[in-house]
């Protein structure tokens, strides 16, 4: 049976799940480092192959379980308002999640799970209308279930959206969990007198600085795509052997850089900028592990095209831990927040965010390795593949490797990229982003 890119998603129930357990209604301030995100959404879904019960059963754990997640995990039950600067904070009020329950008249071994722009937008990820954090549970006419969940990039990062689905997979799975969640600002507070530093002007940007972005842009599609990938456990080994002792996020990074440069070239583009996310909770304090919000910084390189297409991987790789290695320090998240201070209320941004403004193809690499997919477990079974979902709106491309949920050391990648990004990675002989097709994730196809 092949790929179906068509099929009906309805729409047979929808409530708001509300805390089980509330608190009196507060505002949670965003930290500085929450700031710095503009308002967006981000994604992420779960497959379940074989639950061997009814989708209202399904559904009916989920809710139970997800109401007695939200009395810890508040925020995501929440609002996002301005205060009296104008800037965003959370309100909680106990709002509650949006929870639809869908089915669609497709089967799971039928989606085109790859090209998630046809088989997961619009479709199965819910479409955020309020609140924080949305869910939607559609299941197939296979019997098996796609969860899918959304929430406001600005209340929280990856880090702490992984903690919550462990959080309620384990209440629906077990009827408890212990990783409660922490919320003072204090770790995150400026420092008196504030202490800023010239790096962070190169890497963030007040929103003031920026040009007009471009009167007519051409539509996004048609420039960018979104993909999901698969890059076999050899072939990781393979990337991190060929760059001299390099981590495997530093050597995938390096590669992704030099495919880049190379659609870069083809585009006629001089220059070419790499990012990748770095998340400071282990630089800053043992007492960050369980703090849910945003710590997050985007350092990141920018060369010329032809000077990158002449080097080999080991010295990109040499290039990419050159200006990685000074933003994975605490000094460098407690100079970012006090220059978030020094700007406030103005807004700043991610420099490589900024949408292309110093010319040429950019690039942001988030590492999601500890993507918790085979934890995701509500009591019918491991999910046979989970992925984030980041369309994210922008022209800088995006890129996220998180582990298979073969548990082999398999890496699923999601890539928002550009189409000629796209073409070069799919050329390469032999391939290391391999499509994403039904029988890599489904134990029975037939």
């Amino acid at each position: 049976m092949g790929v179906r890119r068509s099929y009906t998603v309805t729409i047979r129930a929808a409530e708001t799940i509300t805390p089980a357990e509330t608190l009196p209604e507060h505002r949670l301030p965003m930290s500085n480092l929450d700031l710095l995100l503009p308002p967006m959404d981000v994604g992420v879904f779960f497959c379940y192959e074989k639950p061997m019960r009814s989708l209202e059963a399904m559904v009916a754990v989920l809710s139970v379980s997800l109401a007695q997640a939200l009395s810890a995990y508040y925020p995501f039950a929440g609002e996002v308002v301005a205060n009296s600067l104008g800037e965003p904070e959370v309100l909680c009020n106990g709002r509650g999640v949006d929870f639809a329950a869908a089915y669609a008249d497709v089967e799971l071994r039928e989606l085109a799970l790859g090209d998630p722009d046809d088989s997961v937008e619009g479709k199965l990820m819910p479409k955020k209308k309020a609140g924080v954090f949305c869910v939607q549970a559609t299941g197939l006419r296979c019997g098996g279930l796609v969860l899918a969940c959304k929430f406001d990039h600005r209340v929280a990062d990856a880090y702490s959206a992984n903690m919550f689905l462990v959080f309620w997979s384990e209440l629906a799975t077990f009827g408890r969990a212990t990783r409660l969640p922490f919320f003072s600002r204090t770790l995150l507070s400026p420092r008196l007198p504030l202490r800023l530093h010239p790096s962070i002007d190169r890497l963030f940007v007040p929103v003031s600085s920026l040009p007009p972005p471009p009167i007519s842009p051409p539509p996004l599609t048609d420039l960018l795509v979104n993909r999901i990938y698969y890059i076999a456990s050899a072939d990781v080994a393979s990337l991190q052997s060929s760059t001299r002792g390099r981590t495997k996020v530093e050597a995938f990074t390096a590669y992704l850089w030099r495919a880049l440069a190379k659609a870069a070239e083809a585009e006629g583009e001089r220059w070419c900028s790499m990012g990748a996310v770095v998340d400071g909770r282990t630089r800053l304090s043992a007492a960050m592990g369980n703090y849910f919000g945003n710590v997050l910084s985007i350092p990141f390189g920018r060369m010329e095209v032809a000077e990158l297409r002449g080097m080999g991987m080991a010295e990109v790789a040499e290039r990419v831990r050159g200006w990685l290695k000074p933003a994975a320090t605490e000094d460098h998240f407690r100079v970012l927040v006090d220059w978030v201070e020094a700007h406030r209320p103005e807004t700043a941004v991610a420099r490589i965010y900024s949408g292309g403004a110093e010319g040429g193809l950019a690039c942001v690499v988030s590492s999601g390795r500890a993507f918790p997919v085979k934890e995701v477990e509500f009591g019918w079974g491991k999910p046979a593949f989970g992925s984030y979902h980041f369309p994210w709106g922008g022209t800088t491309a995006y890129v996220m490797p998180m582990p298979s949920a073969r548990g082999n050391g398999d890496w699923v990648v999601y890539a928002h990229l550009r189409k000629s990004v796209v073409a070069v990675l799919e050329a390469e002989q032999p391939p290391v982003f391999r499509p994403l097709t039904p029988d890599y994730y489904l134990t029975d196809i037939n």
